[in-house]
């Protein structure tokens, strides 16, 4: 299993759930406290040139986990259930622009909240409207060898796939191989009654895992049963990607630490 840390850039938005921002510094911070990687949460696909991008991950010694898009929806307002052609044909090329980028780094690409949501709407047809965007989206990807991550996010900041099972669901609805989970045990907390249970129960969807303690500080610093969580993740024999997204309290390097040295920990007692 390998761990990497949320970043953006120097002008992410306030609301970014990162732990460091400026990239270059980021990463460099990032490899010094032993992490393999860095989840990289952009607002859009040129925040980065890709040679010097490539240049200081190998400097470093990290590689990048996987492509988020959460700033798309809090800068853009771009999601996966507008009705608006317009709007849709613009998420399609922000998106596609990730899915490049994501094909020489990482080869995953996160949807969390640019899902969208119903906003009074019947469930079937948002269903339908996200299926119709996922799919052209998983075609474009799957020819260039990236998988989408669909994130569950509880009710309280979105009203639309809020559980690890209503997220399987869609996933087998939509019918795309390269469409899995992106479970966070900071929303599964609060949507998922056995988190344990429940990773077990949806094993074959799950591809990349978040990590954040109850209160969505770093692993170690709430009260999340992280033995119940391990010991699923050693179950169901998952040896992917696992990054840390937690606000950086009380300061970013401190929050960094907390989580890898708590980690590490973990890993050692579950991952012989």
């Amino acid at each position: 299993m390998k761990l990497s840390v949320a970043i953006a850039g120097a002008d992410a938005l306030p609301s970014a759930f990162v732990v460091f921002r400026g990239i270059d510094t980021s990463i460099k911070k990032a490899a010094q406290l032993g992490y393999d990687g860095v989840e990289l949460a952009l607002k859009s696909s040129d925040e980065v040139e890709k040679n010097h991008l490539q240049a200081v991950l190998r400097e470093n010694g990290l590689s990048i986990s996987a492509v988020s898009t959460g700033q798309v929806w809090s800068a853009r307002k771009l999601s996966f259930t507008d009705e608006d052609s317009q709007k849709r044909e613009e998420l399609k090329k922000a998106f596609c622009g990730f899915i490049d980028l994501a094909s020489d780094f990482g080869q995953k690409v996160n949807m969390g909240r640019i899902r969208g949501g119903f906003n009074g709407r019947e469930q079937g047809f948002c269903e339908d409207l996200f299926i119709d965007m996922a799919g052209y989206l998983a075609h474009y990807a799957e020819k260039r060898g990236v998988t989408l991550l669909l994130e569950p996010v509880n009710r309280y900041e979105i009203d639309f796939i809020n559980n690890t099972d209503e997220c399987a669901a869609l996933i087998k609805k939509a019918g795309c191989t390269n469409l899995k989970m992106m479970p966070d045990v900071f929303h599964m907390n609060i949507e998922d009654a056995h988190i344990g249970e429940a990773l077990r129960r949806n094993k074959d969807y799950v591809d990349y895992v978040h990590f954040a303690d109850t209160n969505r500080y770093a692993p170690g610093q709430g009260h999340m049963n992280w033995d119940e969580i391990f010991a699923a993740l050693q179950d169901i024999k998952y040896d992917g990607w696992t990054s840390v997204e937690i606000f950086p309290v009380p300061d970013p390097d401190t929050a960094a630490k907390q989580a890898i040295s708590f980690i590490k920990e973990k890993y050692g007692k579950y991952y012989k």
